[in-house]
């Protein structure tokens, strides 16, 4: 046991570690296996890159612990799983209609991810991101940014009048924000950070963007959450994340893109014919399921 766990920790590092951290092998030993059975139940082999794929899909904390302690636990647990599972073949339960169907929905859940993935796979390359990354990313311009506070009031009325203390000379826009305003932030002076023109509702947007750092709102601006004094405090244009940053964001982007695209190629690539809900053939669709039904009427006058 003490030697195939021993070999288990070998495979399980990096290739020259395991040689570099013992005493080389003497030139009369016999080489040990490449991928040797460690376990047998009802004569099935367990060998070990099964128990090696096995580790694989354990958890971090899990996959961490030594081997000498991790390969007799995993071991056992697998002979487990292979006597329960030659039980139940011997039981015949494979031909139990219920079971039966719970495996063919196995196979084709399995059969599906694998020829996914298999499509999927050449947009997940490193080459692939970052040919991706260099078209949609890199190339754009710097977005700019703006970083502005704002006095939130329910009416216009009360808006011009904090607008009107906020622009007398000397003022401190942020303490009359503290004082007036009844938005979220209003204890930080209404202080909204640095935000890009899409973060922001358009009307909101279209005016702090107007402006330039110093600047305050010549008029209350009204947005569905009340009426706004925006102050713009600094502008800045930011360039394009590094590919680093972008690596997670453009790798879900391609997944799903494609994955959408995979499928739809299969389903147009299908026969695919539909019933009702009796099993009757359903309708064939029509030009017109789609169209918008005509204006009513207009009465006359």
């Amino acid at each position: 046991m003490r030697r195939t766990a021993l070999l288990f920790a070998a495979l399980m590092m990096p290739a020259g570690m395991a040689l570099a951290q013992g005493a080389p092998p003497s030139p009369a030993a016999t080489p040990a296996p490449a991928n040797p059975v460690v376990a047998r139940v009802d004569g099935l082999e367990i060998r070990m890159d099964d128990v090696q794929d096995e580790a694989r899909r354990l958890p971090e904390e899990l996959r961490n612990m030594p081997p000498q302690m991790l390969f007799p636990l995993l071991l056992d647990q697998m002979i487990t799983q292979k006597a329960i599972t030659q039980a139940a073949r011997a039981a015949n339960l494979p031909q139990d209609p219920e079971v039966a169907a719970r495996l063919r929905r196995v196979e084709e859940e399995t059969l599906q991810q694998a020829l996914i993935t298999r499509a999927v796979a050449p947009l997940l390359t490193e080459e692939a991101l970052r040919a991706r990354y260099q078209r949609d990313i890199a190339a754009r311009p710097s977005e700019e940014e703006v970083r502005a506070r704002h006095i939130l009031t329910p009416t216009e009325a009360e808006a011009r009048t904090a607008m009107a203390e906020a622009r007398r000379a000397g003022a401190d826009f942020a303490e009359v924000a503290r004082r007036r305003s009844t938005g979220p932030g209003s204890r930080e002076g209404g202080d909204l950070g640095f935000f890009k023109r899409g973060d922001m509702i358009p009307e909101f947007a279209e005016a702090a963007f107007a402006m330039q750092p110093g600047q305050i709102s010549t008029a209350p601006v009204r947005t569905q959450f009340g009426w706004h004094v925006i102050k713009v405090e600094e502008r800045r244009a930011v360039p394009p994340p590094p590919f680093e940053e972008a690596r997670e964001g453009l790798r879900q982007t391609a997944f799903e893109e494609g994955v959408n695209a995979e499928v739809e190629r299969i389903r147009a690539a299908a026969r695919i014919e539909r019933f009702g809900m009796d099993g009757s053939p359903a309708p064939a669709p029509s030009l017109l399921d789609r169209a918008a039904p005509p204006a009513a009427p207009q009465p006359r006058r």
